[in-house]
């Protein structure tokens, strides 16, 4: 009965992949009708749009057999969609229908919502519109994915829920409330999301840590007002001078974060992932030397990959303080301030980081002045445990179509709504996407390889299979 079964699937699969083939032309001419709304989130402007967006990607949803709802936010509207069937698992698939702003449009070759087809001065194939990859494109993958196995007459092998939001763009403002007053109806074993990359365009990735984030904005204050420098200086305090020495205490000489306990709760990869990272051979100064740079700042005794993916940060965003104007104005100035972020993982908690700095803050602090503090809510990291069968079960499915096994790579990036799932609907988040670093995401000119909507939906169709 186990090989009868097993051959049955493999059919399903076989006439699943075919479709998918078959039905390519189909497929880019629904994508290009998706590019073509200019679904802008940030701009009041297009907030009919961003409705239109919504309507359609629910209409396309119900003619694969969902049932689909489009709810009203105070912002842009929500989309959830859901099968039931009765099938033994089901994954939540979590994408976005809105995009970026275009500007400068000057910049863009053709109209940024008149999609087309271009090529890569290599010959790659790619799909030129706002939006082709981040994320209408990646969503259409998966729904494609879905298409296929509807039209040779299986229906996927798990049951599906779809939540489409559109305004990621704009920092998900209502997502959080939504999630809470619907926890029930998105219930899943797992959640899928596709909205990151590929390591190179022949090698597939699954993203499995994200970096927290913690940002505050720390202000010194001294004098009651700004003071004539030849008056009082030498004798009064410089908020400058205090808001410098602290944030130069803040890093050792090896790079390492100073402040109290900031490493207590870090969670160390285990062995076989370091030298999986090792292997990948990623330089100092191949991954700084595009931006002008070639020599790694962060902790002098981890790789380059770690620094960017496993370490936690501080970072200063902006300092600001006395007169920044033309020409000089001799003061002293009464206050200054600095922009600072944390990104932080697994298991960090920010309230302790909050703590931490706060007290290294005060140790530094003259008695004549103030540090005042405003902080923002900031969000744990999130992290996919390496021995998570679903994790192995997605990589054999990408390694099976791309003909290489994925790299799993963490992201020093946040994406607050996985940890927003792993919070309020208690899943795990497999983040697999099919995106390039020369796709210009939020730039003129942004494109999607034709090779990565196709080849990303034959994968999500294996993914769906082996998840089942």
């Amino acid at each position: 009965m186990a090989g009868r079964t097993e051959t049955r699937e493999a059919t399903r699969l076989d006439a699943t992949l075919k479709a998918v083939d078959d039905g390519l032309d189909a497929a880019l001419s629904r994508l290009f009708d998706f590019l073509k709304i200019a679904s802008i989130s940030t701009d009041p402007a297009h907030k009919a749009a961003c409705t239109q967006a919504a309507e359609w990607a629910a209409g396309e949803l119900r003619a694969l057999g969902f049932a689909a709802t489009v709810h009203p936010t105070p912002g842009h509207p929500v989309v959830v969609a859901r099968t039931d069937t009765g099938a033994p698992r089901r994954v939540l698939f979590y994408g976005h229908y809105d995009v970026q702003p275009v500007d400068p449009l000057d910049l863009w070759e053709t109209p940024p919502f008149e999609p087309r087809l271009g090529e890569t001065p290599d010959g790659r194939k790619t799909i030129v519109a706002r939006g082709a990859c981040d994320d209408k494109g990646q969503v259409l993958t998966f729904l494609e994915a879905l298409r296929a196995f509807k039209s040779v007459g299986a229906g996927a092998p798990v049951d599906v829920t779809v939540l489409l939001e559109g305004e990621e763009e704009c920092g998900s403002p209502n997502l959080p409330a939504f999630l809470a007053a619907h926890a029930s109806e998105l219930s899943a074993d797992l959640a899928l999301v596709c909205d990151t990359g590929m390591w190179d365009p022949k090698t597939p990735s699954i993203t499995t840590a994200l970096r927290g984030i913690l940002h505050t904005e720390l202000t010194i204050v001294g004098a009651d007002r700004d003071l004539h420098s030849g008056l009082f200086g030498g004798a009064a305090r410089n908020p400058i001078h205090v808001l410098a020495s602290l944030i130069a205490e803040a890093h050792d000489a090896s790079g390492r974060v100073t402040l109290p306990g900031f490493y207590d709760d870090v969670r160390e990869m285990p062995a076989e992932v370091r030298q999986r990272w090792e292997s990948l051979g990623l330089t100092a100064e191949a991954f700084l030397n595009p931006v002008g740079l070639g020599v790694a700042a962060g902790e002098s005794d981890r790789l380059v990959i770690e620094q960017i993916q496993s370490r936690p940060t501080f970072e200063v965003n902006g300092m600001f303080g006395g007169y920044t104007g033309a020409g000089t104005k001799t003061i002293i100035p009464a206050r200054a301030t600095a922009k600072i972020s944390f990104r932080l993982v697994a298991d960090q908690d920010p309230a302790k980081i909050r703590a931490g700095f706060e007290a290294f803050a005060a140790a530094r602090v003259p008695a004549d002045c103030e540090a005042v503090f405003s902080w923002g809510e900031g969000a744990r990291a999130f992290l996919v445990p390496p021995e998570s069968p679903d994790l192995s079960r997605a990589a054999g499915a990408l390694e099976a179509e791309w003909g290489i096994a994925p790299v799993t790579v963490g992201s020093g990036g946040s994406i607050p709504v996985v940890g927003q799932f792993k919070n309020v609907l208690g899943v795990d988040t497999l983040l697999i996407g099919f995106g390039l670093d020369d796709d210009r995401v939020h730039s003129p000119n942004e494109k999607y390889d034709l090779s990565s909507f196709h080849k990303g939906t034959r994968s999500w169709v294996r993914i769906l299979e082996a998840l089942a």
